[in-house]
């Protein structure tokens, strides 16, 4: 495909089968245009594979993809491809670090002196460069010194992408890039993308970053639809669709009756014909040879009086088909959540002289069905607050007493076991609840069918935060105690609406650790538990006006 353009992808006639033989796209064409593309779709439509096949992390089934430029991948799933990494490794820089320093100590041999220049190559200010993509991401350089497995999930998605930047890439594929990030490394990143002077494409669930977008690209099983604009646009362009394709069945639908009716009126009128035809036949004595030619002449008549009326009724239900084809029906989640009530007044959790192991002090009792949301800086400490909760990370100090059952939705859902399904990972932490009643519970969560049995290893990003809902939210006991990690990560815009709605009607008690200030305004947080102080946690009254430091 020829372009007078380097930064732009093209895919053509693009397929993915899994192993397993699971379809995931098929016969793909696409282009992507120069400056800021959005890409939205369901959980599960193929939006990160798609990302992966354009970086060439994966090799498709069938067709091709071609890269004008280099192009820099942001995965979903960091933590699990970063490890325990030094972040300077990570960065992609390790080896050059490494031989800056044993030539400020002074290398005394000349051979490996020969091969520390050649490591460095011309990267002598790659120290500097990096200094300035991790301020211009909001992180400090003493995180160059640390390991992978010590960063925050916020911290790990900026590393992440300053050693994307340092490439200097003309093609930026980024997935989700505002997950687990606090206030002020959204905005960074919000920032970024904005300004991006080459090709971007990003997959996210964030409105507020798909504002900065050119245009929104919008992926389902019949391909990508663009739409030109941000968010709002596209939303007022998908409004007035289905507004114009809901008019179009309803105009279909009478056209179908219609003519339905009026091939049942032609029928009456031949049926009229053929008995005046007998009596005539019958009283005018007419010879056998004229007879058959005024038979032979109604029948063929008749036949294309039918055909005309079966065309017409066979073109109006094929307008029909084609109007019901455009109206969107998204499945969403339908998420119950009975038995959770907390009486108002009765003791859920109490901490007892809590000092976490990052020296925090924290004082946090929950009576009746409160709702906490911890907020502070990517670091500070909140995934460990809630890990301590369960008491999954012990304590330096102090004690937790939970008095209620309690699950817990971690930030990298990743107590997964990746070997087993969907249904089999529900079930274990529903003892003795029967295997159909497992299934029926999961088809809410929109696991239906075979989706059931598919393998926590072959699940996206959404389908993984979808099972990872059900695993906790199906348990037996149900939950009283909620402890959410970045519980909006990775969701379609449906389902975030719809996670929503089932917290807003929960009775039970709710410690939510999130950045997404919509979210925690749409469900009634009631106070706020800041941990970015100095050594001790800070409580205060939650108000909507009030945003995470």
């Amino acid at each position: 495909m020829p372009t007078t353009d380097p930064t732009v992808l093209a895919a053509s006639g693009l397929g993915l089968t899994w192993p397993d033989g699971t379809p995931c796209l098929h016969d793909l064409d696409l282009v992507v245009p120069p400056g800021r593309s959005g890409l939205v779709g369901v959980n599960g439509s193929g939006k990160s594979t798609l990302l992966r096949l354009l970086a060439g992390d994966l090799t498709p089934t069938s067709g091709h993809v071609r890269a004008y430029g280099r192009v820099a991948h942001l995965r979903q799933d960091l933590a699990a491809a970063a490890g325990g990494r030094p972040v300077v490794d990570l960065l992609g820089i390790g080896g050059v670090v490494r031989a800056l320093a044993a030539l400020e100590a002074g290398e005394p041999d000349p051979a490996r002196l020969s091969t520390l220049l050649e490591t460095i190559g011309d990267d002598w200010d790659v120290v500097e460069r990096t200094a300035a993509e991790l301020d211009r991401l909001g992180l400090d350089t003493s995180v160059l010194d640390r390991r992978a497995d010590e960063l925050s999930g916020g911290e790990l998605v900026r590393v992440s992408m300053a050693g994307l930047l340092l490439g200097r890439p003309e093609v930026l594929l980024l997935d989700e890039p505002t997950n687990s990030l606090d206030r002020e490394a959204r905005q960074r990143v919000h920032e970024l993308v904005a300004t991006w002077p080459r090709t971007v494409l990003v997959v996210s669930h964030d409105r507020a970053l798909l504002e900065h977008v050119d245009r929104v690209g919008d992926l389902r099983t019949d391909g990508v639809r663009w739409y030109g604009g941000g968010w709002s646009s596209y939303l007022e362009q998908v409004d007035a669709e289905q507004r114009a394709a809901v008019q179009a069945v309803v105009t279909a639908r009478a056209d179908l009756r219609r003519q339905k009716q009026d091939r049942v009126d032609a029928e009456l009128v031949l049926a009229r014909r053929r008995r005046v035809a007998r009596r005539a036949e019958a009283t005018q004595g007419l010879p056998r040879g004229v007879v058959d030619a005024k038979k032979n002449q109604a029948e063929g008549s008749a036949a294309t009086l039918r055909g005309v009326h079966t065309d017409r009724e066979r073109g109006a239900r094929d307008r029909l088909e084609q109007a019901q084809d455009r109206l969107r029906e998204d499945r969403t989640l339908r998420v119950d959540l009975p038995g959770t009530a907390v009486p108002r007044g009765r003791e859920v959790l109490r901490c007892r002289d809590l000092v976490l192991r990052t020296g925090t002090s924290v004082d946090l009792d929950l009576r009746g069905p409160e709702r906490v949301a911890l907020v502070g800086a990517n670091g500070s400490g909140k995934s460990t607050l809630l890990h301590t909760l369960v008491g999954e990370i012990a304590p330096t100090a102090g004690t937790v007493e939970v008095s209620v059952p309690v699950g817990l939705l971690r930030q990298g859902r990743d107590d997964l076991d990746p070997a087993l399904s969907v249904a089999d990972t529900v079930a274990a932490r529903s003892p003795g609840t029967p295997v159909q009643d497992v299934r029926a519970s999961l088809a809410r969560f929109l696991f239906r069918g075979a989706a059931a049995g598919k393998q926590v290893a072959a699940l996206s990003g959404g389908e993984r935060f979808r099972a990872a809902l059900a695993a906790v939210l199906l348990a037996r006991p149900a939950p009283r105690l909620l402890l959410l990690d970045e519980p909006t990560n990775d969701l379609d815009l449906a389902s975030y609406d719809a996670l929503v709605d089932a917290l807003q009607g929960y009775g039970g008690a709710l410690v939510v650790a999130s950045h997404d200030q919509p979210f925690l305004d749409a469900i009634g947080v009631d106070r706020v538990l800041d941990l970015s102080g100095d050594g001790r946690a800070a409580q205060r009254p939650y108000n909507r006006s009030i945003t995470d430091q």
